[in-house]
């Protein structure tokens, strides 16, 4: 008992206790949830464990995604002999209570710090609807979001000590994070950008210490990328220009951060001045912080990831496109967004110098945080009433509408001899024809990718499996394929058919 009195922790640990019971709670109609990621990820991470690769369902290496989270999983599974669909709501839970843990523990050092200030970040934290949202999902953001923390701490002790022990174990924290999200180069974006603003180091010191900490942060990231290269011919999988400009983007951002902030699709107009004004905020509290030589402290490492990673996800998808820029892409802004908008009103309120006044700004900023907080609730009962209270579960493909699909069930229990094994299969939802028949498949083409168009085409025989509920505006449709191929129907359902072609194109 005295090591939790030295450590002050009970709070945390409590917090921990409740978000640990959160996660089993919204997993606990359906279990852990699986979209089209959690599936590739799921994949890979068997594979690992059966033949020691790290290839996805359709026996290609993953290279879309990193390869940490897939190996995280396929290693779970070598050690328990259990498939990531049936341990992922705990692993998800200890994930989620790892997190609370390690966010209490940075809190405790906050300069000034303050019990009340803890507990309301740790109660917003743990109600966080984006966070929980990730957390009941098979998605690498459950590992990323941690990773960040752990950089938080490791490059804070960094900028103490100013030692290469301290910076090489920081820029190896940010290695691991470059392979579970490609995202992550905003983390060695971070230590990069406060390593040339750190004025404590002599200039030759900082040449050699920026070197040794690009050198190892980006070790492991450009090992993935060359071996992917090597086995497919691409880095990261092809990638489609952006369709959205700049501001569009700005304006999905903003809306998001409206969303957090409790307001309605209502107020949506105030997306764009929201997310400058908050993006310019980072800038100027980095700056200010700067010209005071406060830049080791807890809260400045938030407030400098905060404006790497959000820069890094609106100017991205203005150039590359993927899906639009939403909760779970900005989850990783969460907790240290909160702490950058926060945690300067504990140094306003020390600078008060009359109590009467500072306990009435303390007052009011404290309503304010139990207003936010309320609306988290909120936002997560209704959450509750339609997928555990309701018999619904995690949308995706263990949702009532796949459970109850009639065509989900045939996939399941259909004879696989009825297809050719010479014959490739293609589809609109390759991950669900192998989370429901565990069949390899392939995606029909991509619109944007002419040449592969006119290849499907000149195909001579193949299956198709298509999904009614699931059709994707960027790959050709069902009616695109019946103009140029007579397929044969072998099986229909309300959700979908099976087809095969085999003939000539029509003329």
């Amino acid at each position: 008992m005295a090591f939790f009195r030295n450590i002050k922790n009970y709070d945390t640990l409590f917090a921990c206790a409740i978000a640990f019971y959160l996660i089993c709670v919204f997993t606990s109609y359906s279990g852990i949830g699986v979209s089209p990621d959690s599936i590739m990820y799921t994949s890979a991470a068997r594979n690992f464990s059966t033949n020691g690769t790290l290839q996805t369902f359709n026996h290609i290496p993953i290279v879309d995604f990193p390869v940490f989270y897939p190996l995280f999983l396929g290693s779970i599974m070598i050690i328990t002999h259990t498939d990531p669909v049936a341990f992922g709501a705990i692993l998800d839970s200890i994930l989620f209570a790892s997190l609370i843990f390690t966010s209490g523990w940075i809190m405790n050092r906050f300069v000034p710090s303050s019990q009340l200030y803890k507990w309301l970040m740790l109660i917003a934290i743990v109600l966080s609807p984006a966070l929980l949202q990730v957390y009941t999902y098979l998605w690498s953001e459950t590992l990323f979001i941690l990773e960040i923390l752990f950089f938080i701490i490791a490059f804070r002790e960094y900028l103490l000590k100013h030692t290469v022990k301290t910076l090489i174990i920081a820029a190896a924290i940010a290695a691991i994070s470059c392979v579970t999200r490609y995202a992550a180069v905003t983390i060695v974006g971070t230590g990069g950008l406060l390593l040339l603003l750190d004025r404590t180091l002599i200039l030759k010191k900082k040449i050699i210490h920026i070197l040794i900490y690009g050198f190892v942060s980006i070790s492991l990231l450009v090992t993935n990328l060359i071996v992917n290269s090597l086995h497919t011919g691409t880095g990261t999988g092809p990638r489609e220009p952006s369709i959205t400009p700049f501001t569009k983007n700005l304006y999905y951002f903003g809306t998001v951060m409206c969303d957090w902030m409790g307001f309605t699709p209502a107020q949506y107009f105030l997306a764009i001045p929201i997310a400058t004004i908050m993006l310019l905020g980072f800038v100027a509290a980095l700056t200010y912080n700067y010209y005071r030589r406060h830049l080791n402290s807890y809260e400045n490492l938030a407030i400098t990831f905060s404006l790497v990673y959000g820069l890094f996800i609106i100017v991205s998808a203005t150039f590359s496109r993927y899906e639009r820029i939403n909760h779970r892409l900005l989850s990783p802004l969460f907790i240290t967004s909160l702490w950058a908008y926060t945690s300067w009103g504990l140094l306003w309120l020390k600078s008060i110098n009359v109590k009467r006044t500072r306990m009435i700004a303390g007052t009011i900023m404290t309503i304010l945080m139990l207003g936010f907080i309320t609306k988290e609730f909120l936002i997560d009962y209704d959450r509750y009433k339609d997928q555990v209270a309701d018999d619904y579960g995690n949308p995706g493909y263990t949702d009532s509408s796949w459970m109850e699909s009639e065509f989900a069930a045939y996939l399941k229990k259909m004879d696989k001899s009825m297809f050719d094994p010479k014959v490739t299969i293609y589809t609109d939802a390759h991950e669900a024809v192998y989370f429901f028949s565990g069949l390899s498949s392939y995606l029909v083409p991509h619109r944007f990718f002419k040449k592969d168009v006119k290849k499907f085409y000149e195909i001579k025989r193949f299956y198709l499996i298509w999904f009614n509920n699931l059709e994707n505006p960027e790959l050709i449709n069902i009616k695109d394929i019946e103009k140029v191929k007579k397929l044969k129907l072998i099986k229909k359902f309300d959700e979908g058919a099976i087809y095969e072609y085999e003939g000539e194109k029509q003329n």
